[in-house]
C-alpha cells in the first residue's frame, strides 16, 4: 500500500498535463476560426432590418430598490416586461464599477479598465455625434481589444446609433470611439427615435457613490434615506424617457455595482408589443419568445438566458447579444453572450416575481459572505476528527463515537445542497436558518447510514452516504442544478465563476462518491466470484457520471473529465487485479484529454449561440489564442495551495491516511487494513478517488478544493468502514475471491 499511494501521487504529478498538450495538438490542424479583432469585420450584416432598440442603464439598480411607492416607473414597467437578475460581474474580484459595465456591453465580453474606476469617460462633441476620447487607449494599452465590438458591428450593418451619457456612449462608440448622435443628459436629448439603436444612461442612483471620479471602496457608502433618494430621482428620468421612446425594444439593466460587494442586479425587456396595458393580453406573450419576436414580454414571464442556462438570470455581455439580435445584425464571434429568452411562470403576481428575485440576491449574498466561515469551520472540524480519532484508535476507547462522527462528517456534502430544497434564504435570519438545517440534514443522513438495515455490514454507512451524494449530485444535473445555485459548496449568480453545470467541488464528490459506491456494489459481486461483472459495473456507472459531468449544457466540465477518467480506469482494473504503472496512468489522463476535447469540438460545430464554454475554448485552440485562459486558471489553481481553508484538510487527511497504513497498529488500531480485507474492493474506490483528487486539483483552478473535498469525503467514510469491521469482527471473504493489487508498479 506505500508503493501505492507513493506511485499515485508521483505518477499522477508527473503526467497529468500531457492530455491538455495532446488535445491541443490534436486541435492545431483545425481550420482557423474567423478573425475575433473587430477592427477587421466585413461584410457583418443582418439579413432583416430588426426593430428599434434601447437600452437604459441604470448602474447600481437592484430589486430591492424597486417599489411601487417609490419608483412607480419601474413598478409599471416590470408589469409590462419580462423580468430577471443581470449577474454584472466582469473580470474584477470585487464589484463591478459603472466604467467596466458599460465597457463589457461595448466590447460583448467581460472586460474592465484596470486599477479603480468609477464613470465612463465623457465623449468629445462632433456634430451631432460624439467621440469618445483616446478610445483606442482601450486595447493599446489597457489591452482591452474588444471594446467597440457593439458600435462597429451596428455601423457595419448601417445601424444608426444615439447615445445619452457617457456610458452609454462607451456601449455604443465603434472602433473609432464615435457615436452618431450624442446628448450628455435626458434633458438634453431632443429626439429619441431618430436612431436604430439608442442607450440611456441614469447616473442617478449610482451618483452617490462616486467620489473623485472613483467608485467607493466602502460596502455601503450611503444610507439608506439617501439611497431611496437617489431611486426615486432615477425613477423619475426613467418615467420622462419612456414615453418619448416610441414603438421600440426597451431593455433596462442595472450595468454596475454600487460598491466593492457585487449583488445581482434588474433586468428587464419589453417589446415593441408591450408599450402599453392593452398589449399585455397578446397571444405574443403566451409563448416562449427567443428574441427574435415582437412580444417579448408580459405579466408573469421571466428573463433568462443560455449562457447562464436560468430562466430568471442574464450576464452583461447579453445585453449586447440581445441588441445586436433585436437590430437584425449578426453578432461578431467573439461575442460570448447570447439573445435573452422570455419564459412564462405559470401565473403570479408581479409582487411574488419581483420577491422571488430579491429572495435569489439575499440568496447569493448569504453564500458569498458565509462560505469562506463554512470552509473554515469544515477544515477545523476535519482537523479535530483526524486528531481525535488517531488518539481513541489508538486505545480502541469509543469507536462507536468515532464511527459516528465520521459518518456525520462525510453527510455534509451532500447536506450543503439539499438545504436547497428549504425556502431558507426567505427567513428573517437565513444565515442561522441555513447553518441550521444543514446541521439537521446531515444529522438525519447519519442517522439513516447508521440505524437501518444496512448497518451490520461493513460497507453499509459507506454504502449509504455516497449512494446519497451520488444521486443528489447526478439528480441536480440532470434537472438543471437547481442545488448547486446558491449553495455553500457550489457557486452563485452573485459571484459569476458559473451558473450551471457541475462546479469544481461537486466534482471531487461525485466522482469520490461513484468509485465508492460502485466499488461497494462490486465487493458482493466479487466475493460471489463475478469479477468480470464488478469491473463492468465500475465502468459502466463511472462512464454514465462522467459523461454527465463533461456533456455540454448538463455538467460542462472540462477539468473534470480528465481526472474522472484516471479514476474509473484505476479503480476498475485494480477490481480486475491489474497492475497499474505510470505510464498506464500517464495514458488514462491523456485519454481523458482527448475525450474531453472532442466533446468541445462537437460543442464548437454546433451555433455559437448554443456553445457552452467548451465549444469556445475549442474554438480558441484552434485560433491559438488559449493561452491566456490556460495561464489564469494555472495562477488560481496555484493560489489554492495556500489557503487556509483548504490545505488543512488536505494535510490532515493525507497524513492520518498514509500514517495509518504506514503504521496501523499505532494509528488507527489496523481499522484501515482490516477494512480492505474485509471489503477486498474498497482499498481500490479509495485509490480511484485519490487519482481523481490529485489530477482534480491540477487541472482545474480551483485545486486545492478538489483534493480537499474527495478526502473529505472519502477517508472519514472508509475509516467508517474499518471500525465497523474491527468492531463486530464480519468474517473474511472466501479465498476464492482474492483481494486486488493496490501496488501501483513502475
Amino acid at each position: 500500500m506505500r508503493r501505492a499511494l507513493v506511485a499515485v501521487v508521483f505518477g499522477v504529478s508527473v503526467v497529468t498535463l500531457a492530455p491538455a498538450a495532446a488535445a491541443s495538438a490534436g486541435l492545431a490542424g483545425l481550420a482557423a476560426a474567423p478573425d475575433q479583432r473587430p477592427d477587421q469585420w466585413s461584410g457583418q450584416r443582418g439579413t432583416a432590418a430588426g426593430e428599434r432598440v434601447v437600452l437604459v442603464g441604470i448602474p447600481g439598480l437592484m430589486w430591492s430598490d424597486v417599489t411601487p411607492e417609490d419608483t412607480p416607473a419601474l413598478w409599471r414597467l416590470a408589469g409590462e416586461s419580462a423580468i430577471g437578475s443581470l449577474s454584472a460581474r466582469t473580470v474584477r474580484k470585487d464589484g463591478t464599477c459603472p466604467y467596466d459595465g458599460w465597457l463589457t456591453v461595448s466590447a460583448g465580453v467581460r472586460s474592465a479598465v484596470g486599477g479603480r474606476c468609477g464613470m465612463a469617460p465623457t465623449p468629445e462633441a462632433s456634430g451631432q455625434g460624439a467621440v469618445v476620447p483616446e478610445f483606442s487607449w482601450l486595447w493599446e494599452v489597457r489591452e482591452q481589444d474588444d471594446a467597440g465590438t457593439l458600435g462597429q458591428a451596428l455601423h457595419t450593418a448601417g445601424r444608426t446609433t444615439m447615445a445619452v451619457g457617457p456610458g452609454a456612449a462607451l456601449a455604443l462608440a465603434d472602433r473609432a470611439g464615435r457615436v452618431d448622435v450624442y446628448a450628455a443628459d435626458v434633458a438634453q436629448a431632443a429626439d429619441l427615435t431618430r436612431a436604430d439603436v439608442v442607450a440611456v444612461e441614469i447616473p442617478d442612483l449610482i451618483a452617490p457613490y462616486i467620489s473623485a471620479d472613483r467608485l467607493s471602496e466602502v460596502p455601503e457608502a450611503v444610507s439608506p434615506q439617501v439611497r431611496r433618494a437617489a431611486a426615486r430621482a432615477a425613477d423619475a428620468k426613467l418615467g420622462a424617457v419612456l414615453p418619448r421612446l416610441g414603438q421600440a425594444t426597451v431593455l433596462v439593466a442595472g450595468v454596475g455595482d454600487h460598491g466593492p460587494v457585487p449583488h445581482l442586479r434588474v433586468a428587464m425587456l419589453r417589446g415593441p408589443a408591450m408599450n402599453n396595458a392593452a398589449a399585455t393580453t397578446s397571444p405574443a406573450t403566451t409563448g416562449p419568445d427567443n428574441a427574435g419576436g415582437a412580444g417579448a414580454a408580459g405579466p408573469g414571464r421571466t428573463l433568462g438566458a443560455r449562457s447562464t442556462h436560468r430562466d430568471d438570470m442574464i450576464i452583461l455581455p447579453d445585453l449586447t447579444a440581445t441588441i445586436l439580435a433585436r437590430a437584425g445584425v449578426a453578432a461578431p464571434p467573439n461575442v460570448v453572450g447570447v439573445p435573452v429568452e422570455t419564459h412564462g411562470t405559470g401565473g403570479g403576481s408581479l409582487a411574488e416575481g419581483v420577491a422571488a428575485l430579491r429572495t435569489a440576491d439575499v440568496a447569493g449574498q448569504t453564500i458569498r459572505n458565509t462560505t469562506g466561515a463554512f470552509f473554515t469551520t469544515l477544515a477545523v472540524l476535519q482537523v479535530l476528527f483526524y486528531l481525535t480519532a488517531f488518539l481513541l484508535l489508538r486505545r480502541r476507547d469509543r469507536l462507536p463515537a468515532v464511527r459516528s462522527a465520521a459518518v456525520a462528517l462525510a453527510a455534509i456534502p451532500a447536506s450543503t445542497y439539499l438545504v436547497n430544497l428549504l425556502p431558507w434564504a426567505r427567513t428573517a435570519q437565513p444565515v442561522l436558518t441555513l447553518f441550521a438545517s444543514i446541521a439537521a440534514i446531515a444529522a438525519a443522513l447519519t442517522l439513516a447510514a447508521l440505524a437501518g438495515p444496512w448497518r451490520r455490514g461493513v460497507l453499509g454507512p459507506l454504502t449509504v452516504i455516497a449512494a446519497v451524494t451520488a444521486a443528489v449530485l447526478l439528480g441536480d444535473l440532470l434537472t438543471g442544478t437547481p442545488l448547486q445555485l446558491n449553495s455553500l459548496m457550489g457557486y452563485t449568480g452573485v459571484v459569476g465563476a458559473r451558473y450551471y453545470g457541475l462546479g469544481n467541488i461537486p466534482f471531487a464528490l461525485l466522482a469520490t462518491a461513484v468509485l465508492l459506491v460502485t466499488t461497494a456494489a462490486a465487493d458482493r459481486l466479487v466475493r460471489s466470484g463475478r469479477k468480470a461483472v464488478a469491473v463492468a459495473l465500475i465502468a459502466v456507472l463511472g462512464a454514465f457520471a462522467m459523461l454527465l459531468d463533461g456533456w455540454p449544457g448538463v455538467g460542462s466540465d472540462f477539468g473534470g473529465v480528465i481526472a474522472f477518467v484516471p479514476g474509473i480506469a484505476v479503480t476498475a482494473m485494480l477490481v480486475a487485479g491489474r497492475r497499474v504503472s505510470v505510464v498506464k496512468l500517464g495514458a488514462f489522463c491523456a485519454a481523458g484529454g482527448v475525450l474531453v476535447m472532442t466533446i468541445a469540438y462537437l460543442d464548437y460545430l454546433r451555433p455559437p449561440a448554443s456553445q457552452t464554454h467548451l465549444g469556445r475554448f475549442a474554438g480558441q485552440v484552434a485560433d491559438g489564442t488559449f493561452l491566456p485562459v490556460i495561464s489564469r486558471k494555472l495562477g488560481a489553481m496555484l493560489a489554492t495551495l495556500l489557503s487556509p481553508n483548504l490545505m488543512p484538510v488536505v494535510i490532515a487527511a493525507f497524513a492520518f491516511l498514509v500514517f495509518a497504513l504506514l503504521r496501523p497498529g499505532t494509528a488507527s488500531a489496523g481499522v484501515l487494513p482490516i477494512a480492505f480485507e474485509r471489503a477486498p474492493t474498497l482499498k481500490a474506490g479509495l485509490l480511484g478517488a485519490l487519482v481523481s483528487g490529485v489530477v482534480g486539483m491540477l487541472v482545474n483552478d480551483s485545486g486545492a478544493a478538489v483534493l480537499s473535498m474527495a478526502l473529505a469525503l472519502a477517508v472519514p467514510l472508509v475509516l467508517s468502514a474499518g471500525i465497523r469491521a474491527l468492531q463486530y469482527g464480519e468474517p473474511a471473504p472466501a479465498a476464492a475471491a482474492p483481494s486486488p493489487p493496490a501496488s501501483l508498479a513502475g
